[in-house]
């Protein structure tokens, strides 16, 4: 039976309060840690800069002066926009359209925007972090039409297309002596940059300037190029044979975006690349050479399960397939997987396969044949078989499940499998991955393993180590989100060993989350991001995999919020 919305009011303030109060329940408390972990993941701000929106103010919402507007939209896209979608259609939140808010009330909003509810949306007034004030603004926004972004089509990508080094001028030949398979690239994620360190001698390369917040840094397949996108949908191609690596190429290709690779099929290595976009919802193909734009793909179309329109379907997590010609493409909102062919890039070919929501990021099983992708919101694990080019399995997992690329290593009872931590609980899930020898157990979860907590975003292991690796930087408990788990893998059962990464890094003062254990390519080291706010001091701290000690701490002041590190040589190969 529907309530009441005095019982809605009434329930939302009493989980507000036991949130305030900490309460210890089982069933709360996984609530609440799910809550305040996704809330920090997902409520990122949107790169989309409000002022060049197009505003549909109107007669229908409540009076709003032009200032009132100006700041809600900037609230918006700061703070709603990477839940409830740019459009306001739903994402990982619920859909804010205004026949859905006129009809709730303002009553009912400015109830949800202060006390937040378990179900994932943050308490914003209780919490301090808007005023009274501020969220009158809010509800009343809320009922006015959602401010559209302009498109960006081959016109603007091109007026922001930049070849600043012409291939003809390029080396012929490496003319550094940097060993470049294990040099890291870092993601100095408020600074707009990235950092290039040399994994052999710990040194810092260069620090090259790139978009805001760099989701992820890819490699060419033959190790030449390097493929750096920022939140706010700029490209940066870096030539790693130069005497010192430097951009080459860049253009925006959007106002935002996530993702980024380079085409690995025989016969094509380095020929292509391909990003997604945020907003617009699209993907672009791109020369491999010099990022000239070659051909845009909307994705805007119908959900896998209600068969409904969505306008801002985000493009998520691209892989490269091993087996064709091909890019994998995760459709976030609607829940889609396109298997892009790149053969015939004039008359491009796309297999759609139907999935589940909201897909986020995954990695390949050990062989490459098999890509297995988080449906975050489902609480799913999908599998696509690159080689027969369709979905094999939809396996259920627990709160939030979020891979990165995951974790390939063999159990000592159910031989290969994969793994995934979470955001929203303490489970690290283990999938069979190995048909042909493990019949019974392929595509199946055959372990669940339980680690400090939820808020986790990076698993890692190395085909060289016998160690399991889990971060948990969302965690609100600063214990859990400034240390890490490690597994033995022959001894699942036995439990984790927890290390004090923060503490070894001695930076002082700050948050200081441990984020993203990355090998390097010899498999004997594992480097860690100490991610403090960004007016602290900052570090990457480097174990020693075999013994779990303390190696060495890399300390700059040019590291400013380093977040996420790519190994040149495990990204090339995809080793995970």
């Amino acid at each position: 039976m529907a309530k009441s919305f005095p019982e809605l009011k009434k329930l939302a303030l009493a989980a507000s309060v036991a949130m305030l109060a900490g309460m210890t329940t089982a069933s709360f408390a996984e609530d609440n840690e799910s809550t305040k972990a996704e809330g920090k993941y997902q409520g990122a701000p949107s790169a989309v800069d409000p002022t060049i929106t197009k505003d549909l103010i109107d007669d229908e919402g409540p009076k709003m002066t032009k200032d009132e507007w100006a700041f809600a939209k900037k609230t918006f896209f700061e703070r709603c926009a990477g839940c409830h979608g740019v459009l306001r259609k739903g994402a990982t939140g619920k859909p804010l359209t205004t026949d859905i808010t006129r009809k709730r009330g303002s009553e009912y909003l400015r109830t949800f925007i202060t006390y937040g509810s378990p179900a994932g949306m943050p308490n914003w007034g209780t919490s301090g972090d808007l005023t009274k004030d501020q969220i009158d603004i809010m509800v009343r926004y809320l009922q006015h039409e959602p401010p559209q972004p302009p498109e960006w089509g081959m016109a603007e990508m091109k007026e922001t297309w930049k070849v600043l080094v012409p291939v003809k001028d390029r080396p012929t030949k490496q003319m550094n002596d940097i060993n470049l398979e294990n040099v890291f690239s870092v993601t100095l994620r408020d600074a707009g940059e990235i950092m290039l360190i040399d994994g052999d001698t710990k040194k810092p390369i260069t620090v090259i300037k790139t978009g805001y917040a760099v989701h992820i840094s890819r490699m060419s397949t033959s190790g030449r190029y390097l493929f750096v996108i920022g939140r706010d949908a700029r490209v940066n191609l870096i030539d790693m044979w130069m005497k010192t690596p430097a951009t080459v190429a860049e253009m925006k290709i959007g106002m935002e975006a996530r993702s980024i690779e380079s085409s690995k099929f025989k016969g094509y290595e380095d020929k292509y690349a391909i990003a997604g976009d945020y907003w617009p919802p699209q993907y672009v193909i791109m020369d491999g050479a010099t990022l000239e734009p070659l051909k845009i793909v909307s994705t805007r179309g119908y959900t896998v399960d209600t068969q409904e329109y969505h306008p801002e379907p985000r493009v998520a997590a691209i892989v490269a397939s091993h087996e064709n010609p091909e890019f994998i493409v995760n459709v976030k909102e609607t829940g889609k997987i396109l298997l892009v062919d790149y053969s015939d890039v004039d008359n491009l070919t796309v297999t759609t396969i139907p999935a589940a929501r909201y897909l986020h990021d995954g990695g390949w099983d050990a062989t490459h044949r098999y890509f297995l992708t988080a449906a975050n919101k489902s609480n799913k694990v999908v599998v696509i078989d690159s080689k027969e080019r369709k979905n094999i399995a939809m396996i259920d997992v627990t709160k939030i499940p979020h891979p990165g690329r995951g974790a390939n290593f063999v159990d000592p009872q159910y031989g290969p499998v994969w793994a995934t931590s979470a955001l929203g609980n303490e489970n690290i899930t283990v999938i069979g991955t190995d048909p042909a020898g493990h019949k019974d157990q392929a595509w199946k979860a055959v372990r669940v393993l339980k680690g400090q907590g939820g808020g986790s975003l990076f698993i890692k292991t190395h085909p060289n180590s016998k160690n399991l690796w889990v971060d948990t930087p969302l965690n609100p408990d600063a214990k859990m989100s400034q240390s890490v788990a490690v597994y033995n893998i022959d001894d699942l059962d036995a439990g984790f060993e927890v290390l004090p990464i923060a503490e070894w890094a001695d930076l002082g003062d700050g948050p200081k989350r441990v984020v993203q254990p990355e090998y390097n390519k010899a498999g004997d080291e594992v480097w860690f991001s100490v991610w403090n706010a960004k007016d602290k001091k900052s570090a990457i701290v480097i174990v020693d995999d075999k013994t779990r000690k303390l190696k060495t701490v890399i300390k700059d002041d040019r590291l400013i919020t380093p977040t996420g590190k790519f190994n040149v040589y495990n990204t090339m190969h995809d080793v995970y």
